[in-house]
């Protein structure tokens, strides 16, 4: 073997590694847009069951490709508090088990190697040029991006064959370096390897491409079963890293989940040196772990190191999963809740509910959220422009710090939903989700304005106050008649926004034409106490500007349930 060799395998590795890496990517990114509606699915039958938790971790993480994707979803969850800490902790541990379905498909790619066969990872690299076709040629956009999952499971295997390829310069018959490497059986290598595995893992960020690489040494003949299987327990716990990062800046139950990753993986990992310890024992060091495997699944090597990495994993998270309150329990008194000062209680802190920076990784997750926030938000409107016709009507200003707080919140979820849909435009999405975003910028305006008009109609309270004086009982009867009204029709708008509902927006646009109407006969009213003398001018003058408030109230609501339109054409 000469140094121009050695390069050259060397320079075909990274090369493999590389292509491999972007065949994830593209596989990632593309399962998520084609499968968004089931990401979102199944992430809204979260239960108190830890077995269907599980599942739809695994479900999660097989398609998303990525167990820290899944991890950092469910630290994103439980960082907005839309999700119970035992919830996410059930996802997380799922997402154990789904990492092992790229391994799996790593493992076919070679089938027919060593045989007269063409290698199946030849046969399935030709997808990328089927994939690359179809994305070429197809018009519909659902149509080219399974085109481009189609590439990406391509590249995959074209990044595994070179990959392959490379390491086999170090396999030959007389390899000094493939010696070495199978050699090391010094006492503890194996804690070596776990570290070697934790770190490729850590730099990778993904350690479903650390398991991918160990299956492609071994299939190889570069490395030992054993020191394969060390390198994948070493990949799980690693993967614990990118949890560990998504914690940074987020709230103690956030970091409780983290803890709960990292601790059930290391023990795990003890679980498994426990059992090769015994069946060491005894069979008086003739057996190990991965004997066992290499007899289950002789012609294949690939598959006796996937295997042991799917067994591993679903029966370490089968025997976990039971435990998973006791482990909860334990993390919360590990990083228990600060106790905050009574000032603190006392002082309102505006904050958003639904979205999380961490979801931006999962743009189909993000959306729903991002939508989920928006109907929190004009909630807040409505609830602030209900408090302000009770203040008016009543002078009562009892209730004016709650208004004042959400009319905080109004503000702070305009700025805070407009920059995180700035940053989710960024991502890859589908067109009518770009649709969506476009629609959502004018529905926060809108639900913003709202509460512009609640604020003024709050100051005709104040003037009125002010100057000791009132409205007649009679625009009280009206005013409250315009409020039940809107109600009403806020009912039917969110009806129709979140349901996509065409019937709720015909019934809403009916009850708009109803207020139209209302606040024109007030206003008619208005002019006729005037006349009778039984109403004030200045008093007249602020209540004209209230019905002409709620009147736009009215309209910016209907503006926002108008928005189905866009998404039928």
């Amino acid at each position: 073997m000469t140094a121009v060799d050695i390069i050259t395998a060397l320079l075909g590795l990274l090369a493999g590694i590389g292509v491999f890496l972007v065949s994830i990517k593209i596989i990632s990114s593309n399962l998520e847009s084609v499968g968004g509606n089931r990401l979102k699915a199944l992430f809204a039958k979260t239960s108190k069951s830890n077995l269907l938790g599980v599942g739809i971790g695994t479900a999660a993480t097989a398609l998303v490709q990525s167990s820290g994707a899944t991890s950092v979803m469910a630290i994103g969850f439980v960082n907005a508090g839309v999700m119970a800490l035992t919830q996410a902790a059930a996802i997380v541990l799922g997402s154990n088990l789904g990492t092992t379905i790229t391994g799996q498909i790593v493992a076919i790619g070679f089938l027919g190697n060593g045989t007269s066969m063409i290698s199946a990872s030849v046969i399935l690299a030709a997808l990328a040029g089927v994939g690359a076709f179809i994305t070429y040629f197809a018009k519909r956009g659902k149509v080219k991006r399974i085109g481009s999952l189609l590439a990406g499971f391509g590249l995959l295997f074209l990044g595994l064959n070179t990959m392959s390829g490379s390491m086999k310069t170090f396999t030959g018959t007389e390899s000094p370096i493939r010696d070495f490497i199978q050699g090391i059986n010094f006492t503890g290598y194996e804690i070596v390897l776990v570290c070697v595995g934790i770190l490729l893992t850590a730099v990778m960020q993904s350690s479903s491409v650390t398991s991918s690489i160990a299956i492609t040494m071994y299939a190889s003949g570069l490395i030992t079963l054993n020191q394969g299987i060390f390198l994948i327990l070493g990949s799980n716990v690693g993967a614990v890293v990118v949890a560990l990062l998504a914690t940074l800046g987020a709230n103690v139950n956030a970091k409780r989940l983290a803890l709960f990753h990292l601790i059930t993986n290391i023990l795990r990992v003890f679980l498994f040196v426990a059992v090769a310890m015994i069946v060491a024992y005894i069979s008086h060091q003739q057996h190990t772990i991965g004997h066992l495997f290499e007899m289950m699944f002789p012609e294949v090597p690939a598959f006796q190191l996937s295997m042991f990495h799917t067994i591993f994993n679903a029966v370490t998270v089968l025997l976990l999963t039971p435990l998973i309150k006791p482990f909860v329990k334990l993390c919360e008194k590990m990083l228990p809740e600060r106790v905050r000062k009574e000032e603190e209680q006392k002082a309102f802190v505006p904050r958003l509910f639904y979205i999380d920076e961490h979801l931006l990784k999962t743009p189909p997750i993000a959306m729903k959220q991002t939508n989920n926030e928006i109907v929190y938000m004009a909630e807040i409107a409505m609830r602030n422009f209900n408090l302000s016709c009770d203040i008016v009507c009543s002078l009562d200003f009892a209730n004016i710090e709650d208004f004042r707080h959400n009319e905080e919140q109004l503000n702070f979820l305009n700025r805070e939903i407009v920059r995180f849909i700035v940053k989710l435009s960024a991502t890859q999405l589908t067109g009518h989700d770009h649709l969506y975003l476009s629609t959502a910028f004018h529905t926060i305006t809108d639900l913003e304005r709202i509460g512009d008009y609640a604020e003024n109609i709050v100051e005709y309270a104040e003037k009125l106050k002010a100057a000791d004086e009132s409205f007649s009982e009679t625009a009280v009867k009206e005013i409250r008649n315009l409020q039940q009204t809107i109600d009403e029709l806020f009912q039917k708008v969110m009806k129709a926004y979140v349901s996509r509902d065409f019937l709720a927006l015909a019934e809403a646009d009916k009850i708009e034409d109803q207020i139209d109407d209302l606040t024109d006969q007030m206003s008619e009213n208005h002019i006729q106490r005037l006349a009778d003398g039984t109403c004030t001018p200045d008093v007249g003058a602020h209540y004209l500007s209230l019905c002409s408030n709620a009147e736009r109230v009215a309209d910016h609501f209907i503006n926002v349930a108008k928005t189905i339109r866009d998404f039928a054409n």
